[in-house]
């Protein structure tokens, strides 16, 4: 690797873009000579625990304190002379001139390709220089590790890059075949101690938060905030708090603020502690309109003593919802109940079909041959709901099938795969219950914006699908008794989340309106108290120029008024009555079809309604859940769940930020200074092209 510096722009002075996504910004470096790219300064005030990326020799753990000098090692820069004016180079053997960026790696191709056996013939090419001694190329083959100048900083910055986009801890490092595989191929690479990648995740950690509150400072609209809850293998508890809000061009936007390590005992004091100090931090206290939780009580509790302290500020309306994913989830849970032993043997199945090609074989033939649909494999055989009802749908779908494959390859299966007629009887009864609930999540999984009003709607329709069941006369006792139990689920859900606030977020969904509004949620009262929080905080607060009415180059005869502009003003103040009156009249109008782009339909819409989009901004930002559906009712959720219940304690919160942040697009920033990622892949590919075109000629000579 022969990496050439210059991978860090400062504020000042830049003349580099950095890019920080796979997506990377393009290079916009200026051509300067080796010498003085080697000697630029690449982290600002290094210290003994600070990462300068310096060049590393072999057996220099530390870096020096006083920067040293680099010098371009490259053989192939001695059959070349630079231009007086610094920006190309001249081939010493036929004058041929490149830039003076052009790899090393391409000038000595053109000496291989023009100039065969320039090796021989060098040293009269090179007696033009100024030092008097000879230059020789050794034949000799030196040891791999001193075949060029290394910088392994540049190599450790790589390896910080990929330690946090595949969230591993700094030990993943200190692994002894990873670091013997390194030494294979470069016996003097010299990788950072683990406390040394810690401390760079930590000053990583806090740059990057810093643009996180500089760019909420912008942010015009309010916010919404949701809470997430895990615990870690160490018995660690987290709550994550991610921040949401609705842009000036109507993009929705959000951004993990903070992972949270809930000290002892973990209860809702804790939390709510934690919580606060996220908010004071970021100083958005006074812009959050609500939070949305996990359903514990824990985080109940700590969001009721938060809105206690916002309305003894009088800092404004908040309001704490509970997940609506979760409690659905539950609800499914009791409607799988009676057939989670049966679901546990079908699901040993799948896993056999998707491990053995022959199995999956069978299956697919005999499902023909059945007239059974067709399969695709591998299955989903996850936990979550999605893999539950996938095996649902084998025995409902494919009953004859699964017993033909079953007998088939009897001693490896086992009969007790083979299930009885009551247990496909009770498997197609469930699968036809909790079909709708299936569509339901599948929907929710795959909207692109599920909004308060969408999600209300689709837990009215659970709220009936239940319903009915209880109520059939062809239901059988043990599903009755399931639904009793969804029931109350759904109800406790419903007596949380039915309030003014939640009514005026769904009627600003453009969809959903006052038509699609649950029952128990749509009443007068809150219709008025909505129109009155409307001219309240709406009407006129966010336009100023509409509350003035007339500016004072108006006035005539030192502040008198003219009896024109008398009736200007009546004028004025009826067009400003009808401008209040836009929640009415946005009532009016039909719901706009489900397909609807909710935020592009405002977009539209918002030179019709001025006052009444801004708090659409506001309120439509608000979400109905605390984790996105498909990480809850779909596999995804595993892999989420694995990683963080695996990352240790002083790993967590530097990484699973970081992480987020950068795949937000925020600046990868060390001290407040860009990294540049793709400058350090360029100089990593160059430095492969020329340790290959040195093993070509080796080979040769």
């Amino acid at each position: 690797m022969n990496f050439a510096a210059g991978i860090v722009t400062g504020k000042a002075g830049s003349s580099m873009d950095w890019g920080v996504n796979t997506a990377y910004k393009t290079y916009k470096g200026v051509e300067v000579e080796p010498k003085h790219m080697m000697d630029m300064t690449l982290i600002p005030s290094i210290d003994p625990i600070d990462i300068g990326l310096g060049s590393s020799e072999k057996g220099n753990a530390a870096p020096s304190a006083k920067p040293r000098k680099k010098t371009m090692t490259s053989v192939y820069l001695k059959f070349f002379e630079t231009a007086p004016d610094g920006k190309s180079r001249r081939c010493k053997f036929c004058g041929q001139s490149y830039s003076i960026a052009t790899a090393t790696g391409n000038l000595g191709r053109h000496l291989a390709n023009r100039h065969p056996g320039y090796d021989k013939s060098g040293d009269a090419a090179a007696s033009t220089a100024t030092a008097p001694q000879t230059t020789v190329i050794v034949k000799k083959s030196q040891p791999q590790g001193k075949a060029h100048q290394v910088d392994y900083d540049h190599l450790n910055w790589l390896l910080i890059r990929w330690l946090i986009l595949a969230s591993l801890p700094p030990s993943t490092l200190e692994e002894k075949w990873l670091v013997n595989s390194f030494r294979f191929l470069n016996p003097s690479i010299q990788l950072w101690p683990g406390d040394k990648y810690k401390a760079v995740f930590r000053e990583v950690f806090r740059s990057m938060q810093e643009d996180v509150r500089l760019s909420l400072e912008q942010v015009s609209s309010k916010l919404s905030i949701i809470l997430d809850f895990w615990t870690s293998y160490e018995s660690f508890f987290y709550m994550s708090v991610t921040c949401q809000w609705i842009d000036e061009s109507w993009s929705f936007r959000k951004v993990l603020l903070d992972i949270c390590h809930i000290p002892y005992p973990c209860g809702d004091s804790e939390i709510y502690h934690s919580l606060e100090k996220v908010l004071e931090n970021y100083n958005i206290e006074n812009k959050v309109l609500s939070c949305t939780h996990d359903n514990s009580q824990n985080a109940i509790h700590a969001c009721h003593t938060l809105k206690e302290k916002f309305d003894g500020q009088k800092a404004g309306p908040f309001c704490y919802i509970p997940c609506a994913a979760r409690t659905l989830n539950l609800i499914i849970d009791d409607g799988l109940r009676t057939t989670k032993p049966v679901i546990s043997r079908v699901r040993e199945f799948a896993l056999q079909l998707n491990e053995c090609t022959d199995f999956s074989e069978d299956f697919i033939q005999f499902s023909m041959a059945y007239r059974e649909g067709s399969w695709k494999f591998p299955v989903d055989t996850s936990a979550r709901w999605s893999g539950s009802y996938q095996m649902l749908d084998i025995v409902h779908k494919a009953g004859k099938t699964m017993e033909a494959v079953v007998r088939k390859n009897g001693e490896k299966l086992g009969d007790r795969m083979i299930l009885t007629a009551a247990e496909k009887t009770a498997v197609s009864i469930v699968h036809g219950y909790l079909e709708p609930f299936y569509k339901t999540t599948n929907n929710m999984c795959t909207t692109k914006m599920p909004t308060i009003g969408l999600i209300l709607f689709f837990m009215d329709h659970i709220s009936e699908m239940i319903t009915v069941c209880r109520e059939s006369r062809h239901t059988p006792e043990w599903l009755k008794s399931a639904a009793e139990d969804m029931a109350k689920k759904a109800r406790s859900y419903s007596s949380q989340v039915c309030n003014i606030f939640t009514y005026m977020t769904a009627i600003l969904d453009p969809r959903i309106k006052c038509e699609l509004i649950p029952e128990n949620l749509n009443s007068e009262n809150h219709l008025e108290e909505a129109r009155a929080h409307f001219m309240r905080n709406y009407s006129t607060g966010h336009f100023p120029s509409v509350t003035s009415g007339y500016g004072a180059h108006e006035m005539e005869d030192g502040g008198s008024v003219s009896f024109a502009e008398e009736i200007a003003r009546k004028k004025r103040r009826g067009s400003i009555v009808s401008a209040t009156d836009e929640l009415t009249q946005y009532l009016s109008e039909p719901p706009a079809p489900m397909p609807t782009d909710v935020l592009e339909w405002w977009k539209v819409n918002s030179t019709r309604y001025p006052r009444l989009s801004v708090m659409a901004r506001d309120f439509l930002a608000v979400q109905a859940t605390s984790v996105a559906p498909e990480e809850l009712f779909c596999s995804k959720g595993d892999e989420i769940d694995k990683l963080r219940f695996s990352m240790p304690h002083d790993s967590t919160q530097a990484i699973l930020c970081i992480k987020s942040w950068a795949q937000d697009g925020i600046k990868f920033k060390y001290r407040s200074t860009e990294i540049d990622y793709e400058r350090l892949m360029e100089l990593a590919a160059a430095s492969v092209a020329d340790n290959n075109v040195t093993s070509s000629d080796k080979k040769q000579k």
